[in-house]
């Protein structure tokens, strides 16, 4: 991991709203440990059946959790998001969770951050080695003891303020820039990153 990459993650001048692509969830909470550490983080889980043990895991891994969806307890989940981040907490949201389509950028954890006045810090993930899930997203499984490259784009608060479909979509690009299966030009963006 570069100087550069390690010092965005670590950055404490205040909460972050953390985005990052639902097929990449697994290693979550073990780089939020190792790099966000002691700051705490609630994420955002679906709030049906399915998202139960999500939410499970996450409480084993020491992330609290907000359950709601775009199409369940929305007002709520976003309400719940922007308590905890006044209070200084971080936020982890997956822009195309819960259930897809793999990277269709839902606007919830940008209506978050612009209601908190927050920055935001979108996290990428490049596997030496992992299978592949049949699921929606085909969902990221490191093989044991493969390496797992971290990227990181912080947008400052101030990049946020539009409220056409310009925020969003910058977001989206840059997410998708430093994800490997992401765009043609995102080898370029993480080598810089």
């Amino acid at each position: 991991m570069s100087a550069e990459v390690r010092r965005r993650l670590e950055k404490t001048d205040g909460p972050l709203a953390v985005l990052f692509w639902h097929n990449r969830l697994f290693a979550i909470s073990e780089i939020y440990r190792r790099h966000r550490s002691p700051r705490s983080i609630y994420g955002l889980v679906s709030g049906s059946r399915d998202g139960a043990w999500l939410a499970e895991f996450f409480e084993f891994a020491g992330i609290k959790t907000v359950r709601g969806s775009s199409t369940r307890h929305a007002r709520e989940a976003v309400g719940a998001l922007v308590r905890a981040m006044r209070e200084g907490h971080d936020i982890g949201i997956t822009p195309d969770g819960p259930r897809g389509p793999l990277h269709d950028f839902k606007g919830g954890g940008l209506i978050v951050a612009r209601r908190a006045q927050a920055s935001v810090l979108l996290l990428g993930q490049a596997f030496e080695s992992a299978w592949r899930l049949r699921s929606w997203d085909r969902f990221y499984l490191p093989r044991p003891f493969s390496r797992i490259r971290v990227y990181c784009a912080l947008v400052p608060a101030g990049q946020l303020r539009a409220r056409d479909a310009g925020a969003a979509g910058m977001l989206r690009s840059r997410l998708l820039a430093i994800n490997p299966e992401g765009s043609e030009s995102g080898a370029a963006e993480r080598a810089v990153v």
